[in-house]
């Protein structure tokens, strides 16, 4: 069945870590609660120690009534065991709540590191890792890894009542506590032998159980698109292979822990049979007692259980450690964009460099080769050329999201590797070609460029795009509701928003990846005022897909396979009849209005 593991391989990031390893960074996420912990042992201590005394009692309570015949006593050893029953309830509920609220407190700040560690992963992790996969680990397997502490404290708690069980059955009788310590090896030997195929399977679980999240959020993101295309069924049947698929996967994981019982238990029959057998020769010859031979019956039966349970308690203990290992493995992930040093700059001129930059996603195809370019401060660029041309490249390399291979770029003459990224980015206002927006009001969402903002502080920087017109056409203005990913909103409003929240950023450096989808001309207007309100005073880079934002640049850098090819102004590049006259003529001609009235006079011209 080993075609059910393929495909499930780790992540590039993910890493090997041994048990000691792995138990060394828990212990390092404990050590703030050591107070608790501490405590925690000390009430596990007196646990177990009540627990182990109460079938001593019991036997020392068995011998002195059959030598006494004094049944008074009964009712005193009742008592003292009920006593001890009581303790033990009470340490039990002492440790437990201790050991709940440090396992809590160890949880939380392991999903916040997980989280700050994908806060700042850079945008080539997400291209290549899918979501998820990494929604899982943050959540679900920081979840899972809480299982290894509080079953490793359950687990400690049922050996310290074997040790001091152990320790008392070697002074009542040497050889049978021999015999019972002889015994032990085999079960523990077979417990532990079972641990490799064990990490192997809850790991492949693990995977597959990612692999089924990251399924059911690509298809509920998609959703629209799958009804569009009437592909639900096509999708429902890729989730009924992987859901089959994992299916077989926990399934195979079940058996695998289930097998070890009746081998432990064949185990532990033999065991007890040769307690019993030498117990009853000791008894025969006299040199064990009935209260004795009773707290030896007991004994055992306390001290197999824990042994037998290393098994039980292994398969969680491998799955809060498979866990653990592909948290940490996120947490410990490099980052590909690296900074040499944290320069903040207080106030950006927006001067950018590109010298000799040689960028690619991958090692397969180069992106930029050689790519040299100088934005003069407050200088209005339009970068044009067809897909795959380097224009989107360039705008996130100066957003500094993704990792250049060599040549260097400079913002006002500072290598921007050396700069402080929070500082940076502050200054830097960027619109995606579909701009992302939060669940909640336009309001709300206006405010994200600028968290500290007022009120008053949102309505001015929404009613500086197209002085607020687009407002009108939201049923209650700012405070409208956007939906999941604004789509309440049309594209057109989402990009006004968007606007919006770069208006109240007042960034020194704007970068727009203009949307290709097609808006109502008044939109498209209110669109152009609020470009040519955020862009006033300030060095812009637009990837263009407008004419109306071309024409208005102040220069127009024509690619071609990550090279420049042509630049200038709308009218020079004209004049040229080059890459851009052919541009224009596919794409932006029949924006212009001359095109649009030529077409109007044809369309009303009486047909001969």
């Amino acid at each position: 069945m080993g075609f059910l593991f393929d495909g499930l391989d780790a992540e590039a990031y993910d890493r090997k870590y041994d048990d000691r390893q792995l138990l060394r960074r828990i212990i390092g996420y404990f050590q703030p609660e050591a107070g608790r912990m501490l405590l925690a042992g000390i009430t596990m201590l007196l646990d177990a120690l009540a627990r182990a005394v109460v079938p001593i009692v019991i036997s020392r309570g068995v011998d002195e009534v059959q030598l006494t015949q004094d049944s008074a006593l009964i009712v005193t050893y009742g008592l003292l065991v009920a006593a001890l029953g009581a303790s033990a309830w009470l340490f039990n509920f002492i440790r437990r709540s201790l050991t709940a609220e440090a396992v809590g407190n160890v949880v939380l700040k392991l999903r916040e590191d997980a989280f700050d560690a994908v806060m700042k992963r850079d945008l080539s992790f997400y291209d290549q890792f899918p979501s998820g996969k990494i929604v899982s680990r943050v959540t679900s397997d920081t979840q899972a890894f809480s299982t290894v502490v509080t079953l490793t404290v359950e687990l400690i708690g049922q050996l310290l009542l074997v040790g001091v069980l152990l320790i008392y059955l070697l002074f009542v009788d040497l050889a049978l506590a021999l015999v019972v310590i002889l015994m032990m090896p085999f079960i523990v030997g077979t417990s532990l032998a079972f641990r490799k195929v064990a990490r192997f399977t809850v790991q492949h679980s693990r995977r597959v159980r990612a692999e089924v999240s990251a399924l059911v959020q690509e298809t509920i993101s998609g959703i629209s698109v799958a009804k569009t295309f009437r592909q639900e069924h096509a999708i429902y049947a890729d989730f009924l292979k992987l859901n089959r698929r994992s299916f077989w996967i926990n399934l195979r994981m079940g058996f695998v822990f289930a097998a070890i019982f009746p081998l432990l238990s064949l185990i532990v029959a033999f065991a007890m049979t040769a307690v019993v057998y030498f117990g009853s020769l000791r008894m025969n010859a006299g040199a064990l007692s009935a209260g004795d031979w009773y707290l030896f019956a007991q004994g055992v039966a306390l001290i197999w259980f824990p042994l037998t349970s290393i098994a039980s308690f292994w398969s969680q203990f491998q799955l809060g450690l498979a866990s653990s290992e592909r948290v940490f493995a996120l947490i410990d992930s490099e980052p590909k964009v690296v900074q040499h040093d944290n320069r903040v700059l207080p106030a950006l001129r927006g001067e950018i460099e590109f010298a000799n930059v040689q960028f690619s996603y991958t090692d397969k195809e180069r992106v930029l080769d050689n790519f040299s370019l100088h934005i003069r401060a407050g200088e209005t660029v339009a970068l044009v050329g067809h897909t795959g041309a380097g224009k989107s490249s360039i705008g996130k390399l100066i957003a500094r999201f993704y990792e250049f291979q060599g040549g260097r770029i400079t913002v006002d003459g500072v290598d921007i590797r050396a700069l402080d990224l929070k500082a940076y980015r502050a200054q830097l206002g960027v619109v995606t070609q579909t701009p992302f927006l939060f669940s909640g009001t336009v309001r709300e969402n206006i405010r994200y460029g600028k968290a500290g903002a007022s009120d008053a502080e949102v309505e001015r920087a929404a009613y500086q795009i197209g002085n607020g017109d687009w407002l009108r056409s939201l049923s209650n203005g700012l405070d409208t509701e956007v939906g999941e990913r604004g789509g309440n909103l049309s594209m057109g409003q989402r990009q006004l928003v968007a606007l919006a929240r770069v208006m109240l950023q007042n960034p020194a450096i704007f970068i727009l990846d203009e949307a290709t989808a097609s808006v109502d001309p008044l939109t498209e207007a209110l669109i152009q005022e609020g470009l040519e309100a955020i862009m006033k005073n300030r060095t812009s880079i637009v990837i263009a897909h407008r004419l109306s934002t071309v024409r208005r640049a102040d220069r127009i850098i024509v690619l071609k396979k990550g090279r420049i090819i042509e630049q200038g102004t709308h009218e020079q590049l004209l004049a040229q009849g080059g890459h851009y006259a052919e541009l224009y003529n596919t794409y932006f001609r029949h924006q212009s209005l001359e095109y649009i009235e030529a077409q109007r006079r044809v369309a009303e011209a009486p047909a001969n």
